[in-house]
């Protein structure tokens, strides 16, 4: 199995990294499953160095399409037509996108519209709020994507609404929190902690 894995900004490879733990994992059980990180350069961001994938223990993406910024309708053209290049040239088994950017919806319909299977992490989260970019792209990679990767029962609950039968949907949790876990030895006490004698669980 081949998996495109799409992230357009840096809260997205934070939610790609425990993916790409748990592929390697796989790899090393013997299971044949390659994949490849493309960065639509959705959101250009000069911390994305070398330390911030090391840090998370990802390898820096394969390709960068460099889309960057403009417009809704001009980013999500420029991410439609250097994804679809992107594809043409390294055709997967699935694309896998997270969250609800704007590459989220635009990788998907690009994918789709080549016939190649979509899964969705972070599916079925709804605002209700369609004055927000980020609802709209959420109900569109929804309502075409095949498999959603959900982050609660609220979230399983709102896709069945929409008609989606249950073998689609897969209750795997939130790998923003798997992220945090899996950097807790990184976390430094703030000073402040001491300044104002602050106590475990006793603060908000």
């Amino acid at each position: 199995m081949n998996i495109t894995l799409i992230a357009g900004a840096r809260p997205n490879f934070m939610k790609i990294a425990p993916l790409i733990k748990a592929i390697k994992s796989a790899q090393a059980d013997g299971k044949n499953i390659l994949y490849r990180l493309v960065h639509t350069g959705q959101h250009y961001d000069k911390k994305m160095s070398g330390d911030f994938f090391e840090q998370l223990g990802i390898p820096a993406p394969d390709v960068n399409l460099k889309c960057g910024s403009g417009s809704q309708a001009e980013q999500t053209a420029a991410i439609m037509i250097k994804f679809e290049n992107e594809l043409l040239e390294n055709r997967p088994t699935v694309v896998l996108v997270v969250g609800d950017v704007t590459s989220t919806m635009a990788c998907t319909i690009t994918a789709k519209k080549l016939c190649i299977d979509v899964v969705h992490v972070e599916a079925g989260i709804r605002s209700g709020d369609m004055s927000m970019p980020e609802e709209i792209n959420r109900i569109v990679t929804d309502a075409i994507c095949d498999h959603f990767f959900t982050t609660s029962e609220l979230a399983n609950i709102q896709l069945r609404k929409n008609g989606i039968e249950d073998s689609r949907i897969h209750f795997v949790g939130n790998t923003m929190i798997d992220t945090l876990y899996q950097n807790l030895d990184n976390l430094h006490k703030p000073g402040l902690w001491e300044e104002n004698n602050l106590e475990k669980k006793n603060i908000i």
